[in-house]
């Protein structure tokens, strides 16, 4: 594998002079259950050079986090190391002491676990946890510690450092976490750093920070990383090389241009086939099935039977990695490689028409309104009077004065930073929060004041998906039970009519029947939310909530469940509000587009139109932002200066004003601007006080850094 980050060198093989910095060979990984082993890593081989950055992309349960933990020699109590190497420097990690690896770990290699929540300790400041990684590897005193941490949280752009010392995980937004454990990673100056999905969960400007962040650190330090994620925009604009990781064995590797402008392994095509793109009409391919089991592995292809090239001969016999023709570095675990890149998923994919989302202006007008907010405003702590008098502890304005409509059958997404209060308006509109002022209709009933039976039956008109389905299904009750339990509150159905009522759900959610008796953690990620969408769907509601639902899913479990909520909106004829920070899966599936900041919504209009030009500030730099799948397309991100202002006391007139590139005086800090069209068309609308040519500056794109290429 190549291992430098110049062009030149990136067309130059591997030289042999090069020493790596890591080398794995030949690694299998087992863990023992109760069940038998599960061979998690089998045969792995994996190099990286000094200044090098390796991606590892594949779906849950493929290896990656456990490959993460093989080398830092941090498997938990059932895991241990059956076979193979991990060297580092030279040094066989398997040899080394624990005193040995204790000084190895922040000191030369520095872990970035996946979820920020759990990986900081709840009951010490952010500051404290930072300072004793230093003193653990460092001999200082104190003062030099702290010293060392506000040092580290300037670098990794956490603003007001010395405030946010004494702050507690809990304090901080997600982003401001995975700062802080960026800072605790580079505490000690490694020289490797291994990140894993150290940007799942956050918005998409947050996320283009982060990505910088990191770049420059490598640079600036001469570090090298393993990023490992399922975003593969992310590791195509991160990743001098790519792996690509299915249930414990590597099916592809090479460089990142060559994986991912030639992929020569199904699995890999699946993948790209799978996931949506801001710039392309396509319709997403979602892979059948779901990773194996790994307590029992097949004698021929571990991919066989999701593999739609697949032939008796490839269940044969153990398949080897082999070189892709013509390219330097590129291997594939494929018996059919010419086969398959003549015959491309990807290619497939993003030639098929989709129907069904660009909805005509005239159809647009013919639809009914079903659910409209009107001046909605909610605001959390209010202010006492004592408050009020002293001009203490302002209130949070979650949301202040929204405007909003949504119509029979139509998908409205809803985008923003994390803080932008997207959920809260799901909730209110779903009256599960009491509105403070303002009024919310649902077929021109005023819902606003509903109590009682009233609400009941509102409530039973609609259904809500969450982001975590981990959390929002109730660990101690059967997936029956939970299926039962709203056709219990809101049908008459007697015990029969709700079993078959519960096959049914299930059936639409492609989930058999022998699913009924499990509980939600003998379930996977992707059956987990196909349950929450189910009970959601249980009292054929019309208007349905989904908050974030494909947030934490891989790609191939994502394209699952947009398809499935395409069939079933077709099938109820229900409308949805489709919360999301993620800009591609919200063009996939929406028929209009609302963008929202601080409360307030900043522009709305059929998906086709938000996404060209005019755009208001906001919408461009949350679009210019989101990653590209083509590692050979580049396009600057515009960088929005600080965190979205504290809601308890938002700047004056624009709320966007303090962070506008486009900023242009007085008139942005003093007036609201009308939400209005800037473009002549009344569907589309824009809150700023720009003139529309203003508005007209294309995103831009680079092709290998070089030159314009279309945008979208």
């Amino acid at each position: 594998m190549s291992s430098t980050k110049t062009d030149d060198d990136a067309d130059s093989s591997t030289s042999v002079a090069t020493k790596p910095l890591l080398e794995i060979e030949s690694l299998s990984v087992s863990y023992s259950t109760k069940d038998g082993d599960v061979q998690a890593l089998r045969d792995i081989d994996l190099r990286i050079d000094p200044g090098q950055t390796v991606g590892v992309a594949g779906e849950s349960g493929s290896g990656k986090s456990t490959l993460a933990l093989a080398i830092l020699q941090y498997l938990g109590e059932n895991g241990q190391i059956v076979n193979g190497s991990v060297r580092f420097k030279d040094h066989d990690l398997q040899d080394s002491s624990p005193k040995e690896l204790k000084q190895l770990r922040g000191n030369h290699i520095a872990h970035v676990p996946q979820d920020p929540k759990t990986a900081l300790n709840p009951s010490l400041t952010v500051g404290e946890q930072v300072r004793e990684t230093i003193e653990v590897h460092r001999n200082v005193t104190k003062k030099e510690a702290t010293d060392r941490v506000l040092e580290l949280f300037q670098q990794v752009e956490i603003a007001d450092s010395e405030h946010v010392l004494g702050k507690y995980p809990h304090e901080l937004s997600g982003g401001q976490q995975q700062r802080v454990l960026l800072a605790m990673a580079l505490s000690c100056d490694p020289e490797l750093l291994i990140l894993d999905e150290p940007t799942t969960g956050l918005d998409v400007t947050t996320q283009a920070k982060i990505l910088d962040l990191i770049k420059d650190l490598e640079e600036s330090r001469d570090s090298s990383t393993l990023l490992i994620t399922h975003d593969i925009s992310v590791l195509a604009q991160t990743s001098d090389d790519l792996v690509i990781l299915y249930a414990g064995e590597i099916m592809e590797r090479g460089r990142v241009t060559d994986v991912l402008k030639d992929p020569a392994h199904p699995y890999t095509q699946g993948l790209l086939a799978a996931l949506p793109r801001i710039g392309e009409e396509q319709d997403l391919s979602a892979m059948p099935g779901r990773v194996p089991d790994l307590d029992r592995i097949p004698t021929g292809c571990i991919f066989a039977d999701r593999c739609e090239f697949d032939e008796e001969a490839c269940r044969e016999a153990p398949i080897e990695e082999e070189d892709v023709p013509g390219e330097t570095d590129h291997r594939s675990r494929c018996r059919r490689i010419e086969t398959v890149l003549s015959d491309r998923l990807t290619e497939r994919s993003a030639t098929a028409t989709r129907s069904g989302r660009q909805v005509s202006s005239a159809a647009e007008t013919e639809r009914e309104t079903l659910v409209e907010a009107s001046e909605v405003q909610k605001y959390f702590g209010s202010a006492s009077f004592f408050d009020r008098w002293f001009e203490s502890n302002p209130p949070v304005k979650a949301v202040d004065g929204v405007d909003l409509s949504i119509k029979e059958g139509e998908t409205l997404g809803l985008v923003g930073e994390s803080g932008s209060g997207k959920s809260t308006l799901g909730e209110l509109l779903l009256r599960l929060l009491a509105v403070d002022d303002g009024t919310i209709t649902y077929r021109d009933h005023d819902i606003t004041s509903l109590d009682g039976n009233d609400i009941a039956d509102f409530r039973s008109n609609t259904g809500v998906v969450f982001q975590n389905p981990h959390a929002s299904l109730n660990p101690q009750k059967t997936v029956v039970e939970i299926l039962e339990r709203p056709l219990k509150q809101f049908t008459d159905m007697d015990a029969e009519g709700r079993r078959q009522r519960v096959a049914e759900l299930l059936g639409q959610v492609n989930l058999d029947t022998s699913y009924v008796g499990r509980y939600p953690h003998e379930l996977s990620g992707g059956e987990k939310q196909r349950v929450a969408i189910a009970r959601a769907f249980a009292s054929n509601p019309s208007f349905v909530v989904l908050d974030e639902p494909v947030s934490a899913l891989d790609v191939s479990i994502q394209a699952n469940i947009l398809d499935l909520l395409s069939e079933l909106q077709a099938e109820y004829g229900s409308s949805y509000l489709f919360i999301s920070h993620d800009l591609s899966v919200v063009k996939h599936i929406s028929d209009r587009i609302a963008v929202m900041y601080l409360g307030h919504v900043m522009e709305v209009g059929p998906t086709g139109a938000v996404f060209e030009p005019p755009y208001h500030p906001y919408t461009r730099a949350l679009l210019s932002s989101v990653p590209l799948a083509d590692p050979e397309e580049k396009r600057e991100p515009i960088h929005l200066s600080g965190d979205v202002p504290n809601a308890r006391d938002p700047p004056s007139g624009c709320p966007f004003h303090t962070r506008c590139p486009q900023y242009i005086g007085d008139v942005c800090e003093e007036e609201y601007p009308t939400l209005e069209s800037k473009s002549g068309d009344e569907t589309h609308r824009i809150a700023c006080h720009h003139d529309p040519s203003s508005l007209m500056t294309p995103i831009e794109r680079t092709t290998d850094g070089t030159g314009d290429a279309s945008d979208e």
